[in-house]
């Protein structure tokens, strides 16, 4: 049998360059990107994948245009919805947002806790979204909460921050549209990760392109520092 990461991240991006060139607003580039990021779920749900992290929303996305963050979280809270999350349920998967959610509005604050309440029992794939998500905020939020634990410093251990961060280790990252980066995404726990670049924008991204990522990954021996 073939090799699987158990945790998948995806930096998706490309969706207004894939707009632009195609002469479409860039809110149409993110209105695609969601029928695609729903058939992503699919494909990793079938290809065996017990997490799949998500990254549709950094903290840097804050600074575009209001017109443009307001649309984003408009289309996450649909997306989100009891309504359209009934499959997803259906088939078992567990739902978690990750971020700072305290910087979304009040509404889309509720509709994640009611999706998350909603699926928190399911024992399927678990789906990550990091939403106003930022590693470097998430590093510095599981250090306060070691601190708060008042844990002598000498006795503080990377064990210790890893069980405080939001999610665990990522074995493979898919990046979509043609830049070689990670931009702030799982930092700390990408450390021995394997990378994969896509050069194709997040709204052309194919099962073909999945597969590809997870031949590559079945490829490489893993040393972990070794």
């Amino acid at each position: 049998m073939r090799k699987i990461p158990h945790h998948l991240g995806i930096i998706i991006d490309g969706n207004r360059r894939w707009a632009k060139e195609r002469g479409l607003p860039a809110l149409e580039g993110h209105r695609r990107g969601l029928e695609r990021l729903k058939e992503l779920i699919d494909w990793s749900k079938e290809r065996g994948i017990k997490v799949l992290t998500l990254f549709v929303f950094s903290t840097e996305n804050w600074k575009r245009s209001k017109v443009e963050v307001n649309y984003l979280i408009r289309l996450f809270g649909q997306a989100l919805s009891k309504k359209n999350i009934q499959k997803i349920h259906q088939e078992g998967i567990k739902i978690r947002v990750i971020g700072q959610r305290e910087r979304l509005p009040g509404s889309l604050q509720k509709t994640i806790k009611d999706v998350e309440e909603l699926t928190k029992s399911n024992k399927g794939m678990v789906l990550n979204f990091a939403l106003s998500y930022g590693g470097r905020a998430e590093i510095v939020e599981a250090i306060k909460n070691v601190i708060k634990k008042k844990i002598p410093l000498e006795k503080i251990t990377e064990d210790m921050i890893s069980q405080n961060l939001w999610t665990s280790d990522v074995d493979l990252i898919i990046r979509t549209g043609k830049e070689q980066r990670i931009s702030n995404f799982l930092i700390w726990q990408a450390a021995y990760s394997e990378l994969y670049f896509c050069p194709k924008y997040w709204p052309e991204f194919s099962e073909k392109d999945l597969d590809r990522a997870l031949q590559q990954y079945a490829c490489c021996q893993r040393r972990f520092g070794k």
